[in-house]
């Protein structure tokens, strides 16, 4: 039998034991949520069926001017870490028992490689699941704890959206249980959208309701600034160091996209995603690996680096990398000069029209996404 004392004794350090516990769990949890700074975490869930061609057109022309929309948006003065992921559905193409749906690309920082990715969508026809596409990427991608994040799907397409054997009302509620709302992109008449679930899909995931026109072009205005941004497009490429076993291949792909968008009447919006943050290549890059400390140029191998480097003292690599950053400034702030003043001149030549654009991927988005962005504190130009 314990004596008084030893009775307080066992229950002070109990007490302490529990205190430790607790204060041990909440720090976890801190250290969990802990951010790194602003997220966005941004899923696309395109519909690849027949009908669709126009939809995948949008997707791969506009994904700059979207992506800036992000560039343009601050979390108390931060820019936010932009991840995107990629999903296609209804394509016959892909495997019925996995509800004709796959996963193109999980959230990436790799700007270019998603671009890739939509650049190789093929439309075939097929059966559009979007409760299991929702719930697919709900429970497949890598969500961030971060408590300063804005989180969103992005789902496409024209079907009813109440096909499949998963209900989307439960597909939603697991995403929302994990803070991504769910914003629907009805490929159609508004009525139509209605009429097939896409406003209640929506509502479930308490996002927004959208209808666009999936085969109309966006309208483009020509500016003075173009010329000279596509150029910079091509310039700053020339500052990015390939490194490892995926640098040659980062760097090729970043060139194919470069001319890509430049094709697509999208130059001078893809120069402008390369002067921002959220455009960062540290997976395959010298330059930005050394900036996101993520390589030692003291102990990198020689055979990571390129032939130029090789031969270099580790002062004369750190040289060589801070010359490339230095340049790579220097050519951005010249990009974000001309992209406002760019920015201006579309900005007074949009309000001369007397008639409203259609409704297109890039606008639908944008709408909702300003929106939700200041709802969750982060402030928009």
């Amino acid at each position: 039998m314990l004596r008084p004392r030893s009775r307080l004794l066992t229950g002070n350090l109990a007490c302490a034991v529990l205190a430790l516990s607790i204060c041990s769990n909440a720090r976890a949890v801190e250290q969990d949520l802990k951010p790194d700074g602003p997220v966005v975490q941004v899923a696309l869930l395109l519909d690849t069926s027949n009908s669709m061609d126009g939809l995948i057109n949008q997707a791969r022309t506009q994904l700059w001017k979207i992506v800036n929309e992000f560039n343009k948006s601050k979390y108390a003065g931060q820019q936010p870490k932009l991840q995107v992921a990629l999903y296609e559905y209804g394509n016959n193409g892909l495997a019925a028992g996995e509800g004709y749906i796959r996963m193109v690309l999980p959230l990436t920082t790799d700007l270019d490689l998603v671009s890739e990715k939509l650049w190789g969508l093929k439309t075939n026809g097929g059966s559009e699941y979007c409760g299991q596409a929702i719930h697919n990427a709900a429970t497949e991608l890598a969500w961030s704890r971060n408590a300063h994040a804005y989180k969103a799907i992005f789902i496409a397409g024209n079907e009813p959206f109440t096909q499949g054997s998963v209900d989307f009302r439960a597909s939603c509620s697991e995403a929302l249980s994990k803070g991504v709302i769910i914003n629907t992109i009805h490929c159609g008449p508004e009525g139509s959208g209605r009429e097939g679930g896409w406003a209640d899909g929506a509502k479930a995931g308490e996002g927004k309701f959208l209808n666009i026109d999936q085969d109309r072009a966006s309208v483009v205005f020509a500016a003075p600034q173009d010329d000279e941004l596509l150029k910079l497009s091509i310039t700053i490429n020339g500052t990015y160091v390939p490194y490892g076993k995926s640098g040659d291949e980062g760097k090729a792909r970043q060139s194919v996209q470069t001319a890509n968008a430049s094709t697509a009447s999208a130059g001078a919006e893809r120069a402008y995603s390369s002067a921002n943050a959220t455009y960062t290549n540290g997976n395959w890059d010298l330059v930005d690996a050394v900036k996101e400390k993520k390589i030692d140029l003291a102990t990198a191998k020689d055979s990571d680096l390129p032939e130029v480097m090789r031969k270099m003292t580790v002062e004369e690599r750190q040289k060589y990398i801070d010359q490339q950053a230095a340049q790579r400034a220097e050519i951005q702030k010249r990009i974000a000069e001309l992209y406002a003043a760019r920015d201006k001149f579309v900005l007074e030549e949009r309000q001369k029209q007397s008639s409203s654009e259609p409704e297109t991927l890039d606008t639908a988005i944008l709408k909702a996404v300003r929106e939700q962005l200041n709802d969750r504190d982060f402030k928009t130009e």
